[in-house]
């Protein structure tokens, strides 16, 4: 059975949509808790995942483990393994493609529109159509866009939201789409504090999120369905009844 790893780094924070869509292929899918786990698994993986966090891909000094990150992210991209980044997972992603990443100049946090390129419109994110495009923004830091990398998606704020290397099988996005409506509490819990630092109306993001949650979940299946369609891997096989 082929396996797909993801690198948390954040407990509440998981694949969401994106697990569903890689489990119900009849993959298996691990998470590995980046800090208390031991990453080395992550680098034989059919597909990595890397998840989000408060934290900056710059900020080694303070967090060590990410030197971990590198180079379970260096490995999948040596061996050409499908790869997919959200938040500080697309961060990473730039770094190790020798991007520059540093703080934005301000957060972005809450249900907003996503813009995407010419290429993004040719790319699985054009499925994000289904939602309006409108997507949950939940970050403070950005990336200059890595050489060689296709550029998909944009906001006012963030110009460079998501972008994709090696034929597409590399897939880095700033936003959140992943995300189940019915786990959004733990993160307006887990992270009251930027939420309270950024004067951000918690009772207004959770109304927003079960407005455009649902529309978002069935969006993403559609995007990450489309993307693992790309980087070949096939539906599970269903057996037919006995007659």
């Amino acid at each position: 059975m082929k396996t797909a790893i993801a690198i948390s780094h954040v407990c509440f924070e998981d694949a969401g949509t994106l697990e569903d869509a890689i489990t119900d292929r009849g993959m298996s899918f691990r998470y590995l808790q980046a800090g208390v786990d031991d990453l080395t698994p992550a680098k034989d993986a059919d597909i990595l995942v890397v998840l989000g966090a408060p934290i900056g891909v710059y900020e080694v000094d303070r967090y060590p483990f990410l030197k971990e990150d590198f180079a379970v992210i260096e490995a999948a991209l040596a061996r050409g393994k499908p790869i997919i980044g959200i938040c500080l997972g697309s961060q990473l992603l730039a770094a190790v493609l020798g991007a520059r990443v540093y703080p934005n100049r301000e957060k972005e946090i809450g249900w907003g529109l996503l813009g995407l390129t010419p290429d993004g419109r040719k790319s699985p994110l054009a499925a994000l159509s289904e939602n309006k495009f409108r997507v949950l923004h939940w970050h403070g830091d950005t990336f200059d866009l890595p050489r060689g990398a296709t550029w998909l998606a944009e906001t006012a704020v963030t110009p460079h939201q998501a972008f994709s290397t090696n034929n597409g099988r590399v897939l880095a996005l700033q936003f959140h789409v992943e995300q189940h409506t019915r786990g959004m509490e733990r993160w307006l819990v887990g992270h009251t504090l930027e939420l309270t630092t950024a004067g951000v109306d918690v009772n207004q993001l959770r109304a927003d999120t079960q407005r455009l949650g649902p529309g978002m979940e069935k969006a993403s299946r559609t995007v990450f369905d489309l993307w693992l369609d790309h980087v070949g891997v096939a539906p599970a096989r269903t057996t037919a009844p006995a007659k």
